[in-house]
């Protein structure tokens, strides 16, 4: 049997709609065509060039490409070795939605403007919302992906030294709103809460939402509800509660789950932790 991790192009399951998760790495050259989708992805490994509708454009490991609906390119390696990347194909209809929460109603209309992209933070959203998509596997992976979507798409448009042309509230009002929000994770951390919940209770755009929590508390909503989950979970292993019953109150999926995000968070497991507050 082929070891499918070789294969030059691999499609990744997921139950996201709207959205095409591809892995590939090959020294294929793409022939001129287009997609009905929008395209995103990061480039892990090589580079290309492309003739692309902004013109040609060279990119290597490191670069976000990205390419708009019925936008004609093609692509071919640099060199000898292949070339890898993570893409993401996203349906029209979802980017519409975005745009449409992103501008408050004003317009859905969004566009790639550049085929090339070396900023961090585009990389960074792109490598959260291609994780949330591929291995999101727990409650909240659908506010992790929705959260993530946003800020990616905002940071793919937004040139450094330019206005943010999608923050239509000042702070001062957005503080008072966001407070709700907070509040709203705080008081029942374990509770399945959705990006619209959140919006709905600070009376804010999904979009609205994330920038401003972030701003306020320094976490997406999706990281604030994983540390108030955490910080609960210390409390109950600090009274003896067992693990299995820590995840499931706390609100994790499972105590595999809650083993990942401890570890990542504390850099031991609940286990060790519960044996270190128990003994002092």
């Amino acid at each position: 049997m082929s070891d499918a991790s070789n294969e030059p192009f691999r499609i990744l399951s997921h139950d996201c709609t709207g959205v095409l998760a591809l892995k590939a790495r090959t020294c294929h050259s793409f022939a001129k065509h287009s997609h009905e989708q929008f395209g995103i992805g990061f480039m892990f490994e090589g580079a290309q060039k492309s003739l692309s509708g902004r013109g040609m454009v060279e990119a290597g490991a490191g670069n976000i490409l990205t390419v708009n609906p019925r936008e004609v390119h093609d692509g071919t390696p640099i060199g000898q070795s292949p070339r890898g990347w993570n893409m993401l194909y996203l349906d029209p209809d979802l980017i519409r939605d975005a745009a449409r929460d992103m501008t408050d109603g004003k317009s859905d209309l969004y566009e790639f403007t550049s085929p090339v992209i070396t900023s961090p933070d585009v990389a960074h959203c792109f490598a959260d919302l291609f994780a949330a998509i591929t291995k999101g596997d727990h409650e909240n992976a659908g506010l992790r992906r929705e959260e993530m979507l946003f800020l990616l798409l905002h940071h793919a448009i937004i040139v450094p030294g330019e206005p943010d042309h999608y923050h239509h509230r000042s702070r001062s009002g957005a503080d008072a709103s966001i407070a709700r929000a907070i509040s709203m994770i705080d008081d029942a951390p374990d509770e399945n809460l959705s990006l619209a919940d959140l919006a709905s209770t600070a009376g804010l755009s999904r979009f609205q939402t994330v920038r401003h929590f972030t701003r306020a508390t320094g976490l997406t909503p999706h990281a604030y509800i994983i540390q108030r989950r955490l910080d609960f979970a210390r409390r109950l292993i600090a009274t003896g509660t067992p693990l299995a019953e820590v995840a499931a109150t706390a609100g994790f999926a499972d105590q595999s789950h809650l083993n990942r995000h401890f570890i990542r968070a504390y850099g031991l497991s609940p286990g060790r932790y519960a044996k270190a507050v128990r003994t002092n």
